[in-house]
């Protein structure tokens, strides 16, 4: 039996309310059965999400004039914004061993170490207790924060290309301090978007058990 299709759509620079309608519009039609597997590719204007952990919103710090929007992942408090490529992958997991959120919290993990790889950051891997992608286990270049409806994953993961760290200081990442935050140009990597979005979309693919569209 031959993997299931992974389409990859960039949506482009786009503000976060625009990209959630796609995202949700695209979780409908992935329920019932109507398009493939989707990898929602984006680059957001800047906000603040927070997810539906409780006290999330005790760790927005400073936002100033940055939207602050809650929203349906779990999760802590996150920040997006240029230099930032951020996924939402919309996949049905199959029955069975996929429909383990942990196994695929994991396999996002996987696929975004595989990619800051690829492009040059050495040392990215898990920290024990705490989701996302971390170097050397101290300095966090990518978030994560998941939701699912109908056994249909949505929302995903924030990859820190190149963007101004700085402006992690409006929050306070998992409830850490903001210098926590690094990125693959901060590291000495290939901080180019275009190169994130190529390396991300085979190494999902992969992690998942999907074949690119």
């Amino acid at each position: 039996m031959s993997a299931a299709p992974l389409e990859i759509v960039w949506l482009g620079h786009l503000q976060y309310a625009a990209a959630h309608a796609q995202m949700l519009a695209r979780l409908e039609a992935r329920i019932a059965g109507t398009v493939d597997d989707a990898l929602l590719l984006v680059e957001h204007d800047e906000v603040i999400t927070l997810g539906r952990r409780r006290g999330a919103a005790g760790n927005v710090v400073a936002p100033g004039d940055v939207p602050v929007v809650e929203v349906e992942r779990g999760g802590d408090v996150t920040w997006h914004g240029p230099g930032q490529l951020v996924g939402y992958p919309v996949v049905a997991l199959a029955p069975g061993a996929e429909r383990d959120l942990g196994r695929y919290l994991r396999a996002l993990e996987d696929a975004l170490a595989a990619t800051v790889a690829a492009l040059g950051v050495r040392g990215a891997g898990r920290r024990a207790g705490l989701t996302g992608l971390w170097v050397d286990g101290v300095r966090k270049i990518a978030s994560i924060g998941i939701a699912v409806r109908r056994w249909v994953t949505w929302h995903g993961f924030a990859l820190n290309v190149a963007p101004d760290l700085g402006r992690f200081r409006a929050i306070q990442p998992c409830g850490l301090d903001a210098s926590v935050m690094t990125s693959i140009a901060a590291e000495g990597g290939d901080g180019r978007m275009a190169s994130a979005r190529a390396a991300v979309a085979p190494a999902l693919a992969e992690s998942l058990g999907r074949r690119l569209a």
